[in-house]
């Protein structure tokens, strides 16, 4: 294979319901996976990811984990139908990192799987006692951005970067009453347009504080070893070399930016030039294009995805 590649994972805002049922229907390996985390997490995951309703898969105790397996069944699916095949790199957005560390060798499935669902759970804990939300800006660069989140923030009540998606493309974070004295200034400022989402938790943001204790507490409890594959993590964005590297990331990530576009630009600067989705939409394919207009892109998540990759890989 002549392009140097990275697999990129997916995290929340990918899901939708059926996702994974087909690749089961196909490859044993998916079912039996799925099963797997059916019985580790003691309920059927696999049944509100297949059937829903949306709005139990949404919940984010569902969501996190049911992205996860899904990426993991992808993954191990490649790896069964192609095993010489090695990325240069792994990277995910947001909890798409637990699967890009798992995908490295960081920790197993089954504690890649336990720390999605803690982490799910603690951060809906988080929303429901700091109470907050999250909107997308386009059209601003980050430095106006940083400086009204700024002015916009007061002690208690405020908002600031989240997710630094692509160029043009930013969401922020923070507690309504912060969101709104942000979203005048933005207005003021010219943003080309500033979506309120449909969620009820500030993720990446200091309202996830109270949730960092216990995660902390979990992450420390499980074995990490030191990647096999460089992983670039999403507060620093770049590599992640040891086990220390790995846990500071992951405990900072709760209540700090997603430098996803540092992340893939990084990326491109040290030659790859083919990112490789494995899980649910094509949501990071997409932002990719808008960041390394040059680099090729695919996605892997339904059994007709997989000859997309057989024919990259024929001489």
């Amino acid at each position: 294979m002549s392009k140097k590649f990275a697999y990129i994972f997916p995290g929340q805002g990918s899901q939708h319901v059926g996702m994974g049922m087909e690749l089961a229907q196909y490859f044993p390996i998916v079912r039996e996976l799925q099963i797997h985390a059916d019985d580790i997490l003691r309920y059927a995951l696999s049944t509100i990811a297949w059937h829903g309703p949306v709005e139990l898969l949404s919940d984010t105790i569902h969501t996190q984990p049911a992205i996860f397996t899904h990426s993991m069944s992808v993954l191990q699916i490649v790896q069964q139908l192609f095993p010489t095949l090695k990325p240069a790199a792994v990277a995910g957005h947001s909890m798409g990192e637990i699967s890009a560390l798992c995908a490295a060798g960081v920790f197993d499935f089954e504690n890649g799987l336990r720390i999605a669902r803690t982490r799910g759970m603690l951060m809906k804990k988080a929303g429901e006692l700091s109470p907050g939300g999250m909107a997308a800006v386009l059209g601003l660069e980050i430095p106006i951005i940083e400086d009204i989140c700024q002015r916009a923030s007061r002690d208690n009540d405020p908002v600031q970067i989240a997710n630094d998606n692509c160029p043009g493309q930013v969401v922020i974070s923070g507690t309504f009453t912060a969101l709104d004295r942000a979203q005048q200034f933005l207005q003021d400022a010219r943003a080309r347009r500033i979506v309120r989402l449909d969620v009820s938790i500030a993720s990446h943001s200091h309202l996830m504080a109270r949730a960092q204790d216990d995660f902390t507490l979990q992450i420390e409890a499980i074995q990490f070893t030191d990647p096999e594959i460089t992983v670039i993590g999403n507060v620093a964005a770049l590599p992640l070399n040891t086990v220390e590297d790995v846990r500071k990331d992951l405990r900072d990530q709760l209540t700090h930016r997603v430098r996803w576009t540092e992340t893939i630009r990084y990326l491109h600067s040290i030659g790859i030039n083919l990112f490789i989705e494995l899980g649910p939409g094509s949501v990071l394919s997409g932002l990719i294009k808008r960041i390394a207009p040059d680099s090729s892109t695919l996605n892997l998540s339904a059994p007709q995805d997989l000859e997309k990759l057989n024919s990259i890989l024929l001489p």
